[in-house]
């Protein structure tokens, strides 16, 4: 691919990131939804972690379990729910991981298949990092929730350290990248393992930001809608962190999500290739896949 083909940061093609593993196909964050990430031919998986109650990094994204587990069917669990607005949540960090490797995943959104609820049990980081090595795959930690670490009694740059070190997967060499939207924590991270480190985002950054961020960030990671007008025109976020020397990961795209202002996921895919995007978050890696491999083709 030539340059004026591919226009992301180091001039090769955009990585599909499988976020929460092939998390359109099955339950998030699950063995099998990684595995079938790995099956795809996904770049790199995206695991979100949070802590159990005796210091174990998990693979969730949300405190409360119950929306992506099969806790709340759980009798032995029942006293550990917590009424909140009115509603029962069982929050991670009232179980020790031993109790957490009971449960088993299930699909929380509406739109997707239920067929493969309960298949598979919760995973550890360390479990995750395992099945990555195996598969030669990158993979793309986003530290959850600090505050919540901290509420726990926990370091959380110590236990990510920690589990990193184990793992053997400290370093800019490593196959594990780390990202988090508390800013001052990833910094921290970058100076303790000095794994390539990605800014999570929510708003466009401004100079002075886009700057300072190359002295400890590989790259910046928006939401999607920051990359075009509502007309979906192309906004300056691209041009810029790439002039600041910074890849752009952008999330997420979805088969069956909201992909306005483009017709159809296909096209909003197009459009990110187009902008140069150096990776993107996809729920159905093996889509953005094939679509890479079209978009491209259609170029030489």
């Amino acid at each position: 691919m030539t340059d004026q083909v591919c226009k992301t940061l180091n001039a090769s093609a955009p990585r599909i990131i499988a976020h929460r593993g092939a998390s359109g196909y099955r339950p998030e964050h699950s063995p099998d939804a990684l595995a079938l990430a790995f099956a795809q031919g996904a770049d790199a998986v995206e695991p979100d972690v949070l802590p159990s109650r005796d210091g174990v990094l998990i693979v969730r994204h949300d405190i409360d379990l119950a929306p992506t587990t099969d806790v709340a069917t759980r009798q032995e669990f029942a006293v550990r729910a917590r009424s909140i607005d009115g509603k029962p949540q069982w929050w991670i960090g009232d179980f020790d991981a031993a109790e957490l490797d009971t449960l088993r995943c299930v699909q929380h959104n509406p739109l997707r298949s239920r067929e493969h609820d309960g298949q598979s049990a919760i995973l550890r980081l360390s479990n995750l990092l395992e099945m990555a090595r195996a598969a030669r795959c990158v993979v793309d930690v986003e530290l959850k929730d600090p505050d919540y670490f901290r509420t726990l009694g926990f370091d959380p740059v110590a236990l990510l350290e920690t589990e990193l070190r184990e793992a053997g997967a400290l370093g800019a060499d490593s196959q594990v990248w780390l990202e988090c939207f508390d800013h001052a924590l990833l910094r921290e991270l970058h100076a303790r393992c000095g794994n390539y480190c990605f800014a999570l985002i929510e708003s466009m950054p401004d100079a002075r930001q886009l700057n300072e961020l190359p002295h400890w960030a590989q790259g910046i990671a928006p939401p999607k809608h920051l990359l075009w007008d509502a007309r979906g025109n192309p906004t300056h976020l691209v041009g810029d962190a790439h002039g600041a020397g910074l890849e752009v990961h952008a999330w997420t795209f979805r088969d069956d999500g909201d992909c306005a202002p483009f017709l159809t996921p296909h096209a909003e895919l197009d459009a990110a290739f187009a902008l140069g995007v150096d990776a993107l978050f996809c729920d159905f890696p093996d889509t953005a896949l094939a679509a890479r491999a079209a978009w491209f083709n259609a170029k030489r």
